[in-house]
């Protein structure tokens, strides 16, 4: 397969998550007393699933309901931003834990130009593995880079929390994405963009742009 984005350094991802433990990045998280006793719901149980959204499951995967919507919802999202040439995925790589409620992603797959084409593939880094990171963040609250480049998300809605993972991750998209190589752990949320990029409408905006600056669809 050939890569659809020029080769980069994920050294700066993995290991700004323990830069970003070590700095003292604080997050605001305002929990009201009513959302604070609201009970937790039993999870669904896992339902076999032989695709995502438009694409079908190199291998079927056991998948609680809710994460099975959030994941066809967050693919189509990354096709809506994808290159015009590219084909909507065709097939998506990855993995369920026992329980249903996470998913490792290990390649999206596409065709361009009656070819197929991995878009996005785990051990290959690349502009296209930090874009992809950056959807998956758009839509889960809780994504963590695997040694192996896999991208693990378990189910829960997205935000910005300050997690270590969330601010590698923002980091590293300031200075591979913005070229950004100044930014830091303590001051990367105002160094692109006009808003916050912390906040909820910020979030939402920074992960998507970096959507697109990594799958080449945005003007740097």
């Amino acid at each position: 397969m050939t890569s659809p984005s020029v080769s980069l350094s994920r050294r700066g991802l993995l290991a700004g998550t323990a830069v970003a433990s070590a700095a003292a990045v604080t997050a605001t998280v305002v929990t009201s007393p009513a959302a604070a006793a609201v009970p937790v719901r039993a999870a669904a149980s896992a339902v076999i699933q032989d695709g995502i959204a438009t694409a079908r499951l190199a291998a079927p995967a056991a998948l609680q309901p809710d994460l099975h919507e959030r994941l066809g919802a967050w693919l189509a999202f990354w096709s809506a931003n994808s290159p015009r040439r590219w084909s909507v995925p065709t097939e998506v790589v990855g993995v369920a834990d026992s329980a249903g409620a996470a998913f490792t992603l290990r390649a999206i797959r596409v065709v361009v130009d009656d070819r197929p084409r991995d878009a996005f593939l785990a051990g290959r880094a690349d502009h296209a593995h930090l874009g992809t990171l950056a959807s998956l963040h758009h839509h889960f609250g809780q994504v963590t880079v695997a040694a192996d480049g896999g991208l693990r998300v378990v189910d829960g809605a997205a935000g910005f929390t300050g997690s270590p993972e969330q601010v590698a991750f923002a980091v590293a998209a300031c200075r591979e994405l913005w070229g950004v190589r100044t930014a830091g752990a303590t001051g990367w949320r105002h160094q692109v963009g006009r808003l916050d990029a912390a906040s909820r409408s910020g979030w939402a905006a920074f992960t998507r742009t970096a959507l697109r600056r990594g799958l080449r669809t945005d003007t740097y």
